[in-house]
């Protein structure tokens, strides 16, 4: 036997066959492989325009006290969040992003063999936090690329823990109504936890969107549910890495014994904290957001391209069969997207809102890709 084969045998069952979370290509790299400048990266979901401009004079104030550990209980997020939110801090975890808090929450829920529900099409990392604790896995097919939560009850059994719902979904940017929601939630077994991410929440409300359900106000009806959210991205803070859970305060006592110490660093809570305070910034990022998808969705229809209707801050358009050599022509002009055929959309790319030069840089790339591929 191999060293290598003889380590793999020492693996744990979840994560033998495991796959990396693939991210998006930093602009670095490509400056690395192609040696091109003036690169937009649209890949990633970020927000374009960054973070609130007071968060920089906060992270300056933070410089002073690096070889100090941060306060491992988030006390100031947690006051924050609990009053905007209408909860209380003892039903807030924090996490390092809210990847994070989803993985802490498999671990909380699910042992091996049990079962997690997932929709087709949904975001990566419930199915790579569900195989690391080598669950049973159950992928329900999608119903007009997001999620058909009447299957996804119909798939649940007694060995089911966990059921994932994005909301809206990433990577299609599709929703599901409040009264699916509440219809789905309302019929679960006691044995099930519902988690509900809501990482794209703020964006919906400019998107005149009357039927979205906030998670946050079911909470008092469904003790089984968790919901939850981040600063990566209308928050802008991707870099620093901040999300959380809302729960009832049960759940969060067994989700805080796992949670690592100190898993959000210092500069992260106080951006937080800054962030959260500048609502008319975030108000202006998302109101900017939904003109310009409508803007981009209807630039890349006049293209003849076919997009799935989105409510958060990306657009997952339909280029065909050749969808992998469009990515990689657009990397050759500067353009970085989202290649989306690991989530069973191999004729699709997901594209990020950005500035306004950016998307028209965008559809411009694209205009002159497929030009020249249908003159080919």
């Amino acid at each position: 036997m191999t060293a290598e084969s003889s380590l793999h045998q020492l693996v744990a069952n979840g994560v033998r066959d495991l796959r990396p979370y693939q991210p998006g290509k930093p602009v670095e790299e490509l400056e690395r492989e192609l040696g091109i400048s003036e690169i937009i990266k649209l890949a990633s979901n970020e927000n374009p325009r960054g973070a609130s401009p007071r968060v920089e004079n906060t992270l300056r104030d933070c410089a002073n006290d690096l070889a100090r550990y941060p306060d491992g209980s988030g006390f100031r997020l947690k006051t924050q969040l609990s009053a905007q939110l209408n909860v209380l801090p003892s039903q807030l975890t924090l996490g390092n992003g809210s990847n994070d808090v989803l993985d802490i929450i498999t671990r909380c829920f699910v042992e091996s063999r049990q079962g997690v529900v997932i929709s087709e099409h949904a975001f990566a990392v419930y199915g790579l936090a569900a195989k690391s604790v080598d669950a049973n896995l159950a992928i329900v097919p999608a119903i007009q690329f997001g999620h058909d939560l009447e299957a996804m009850r119909e798939a649940i059994n007694s060995d089911t823990r966990i059921v994932f719902i994005a909301n809206p979904n990433n990577p299609t940017g599709t929703y599901v109504s409040q009264g699916k929601v509440e219809a789905f939630l309302s019929d679960l077994p006691d044995h099930v936890i519902t988690v509900l991410d809501e990482a794209y929440f703020e964006y919906v409300r400019p998107f005149g969107v009357n039927d979205y359900p906030d998670g946050v106000a079911l909470l008092t009806r469904f003790p089984n549910l968790i919901v939850t959210r981040t600063f990566s991205k209308a928050y802008g803070l991707a870099a620093l890495r901040v999300g959380y859970a809302i729960a009832t305060p049960e759940i969060t006592e067994i989700l805080n014994r796992v949670r690592p110490p100190f898993n959000v660093n210092s500069m992260g809570l106080a951006a937080a904290e800054t962030a959260l305070s500048d609502s008319d910034f975030i108000s202006q990022c998302v109101t900017e957001n939904a003109e310009q998808l409508f803007q981009l969705n209807q630039a890349l229809v006049d293209l003849g391209l076919t997009t799935i209707p989105s409510v958060a801050n990306f657009i997952c358009v339909q280029v065909g069969s050749n969808a992998s050599k469009i990515y990689e022509l657009m990397l050759t002009e500067g353009v970085i997207v989202r290649p989306v055929g690991n989530y069973g959309l191999p004729e699709h790319l997901r594209i990020t809102v950005g500035l306004p030069s950016e998307n028209q840089k965008v559809i411009a790339t694209l205009r002159k890709i497929i030009s020249h591929l249908a003159e080919a």
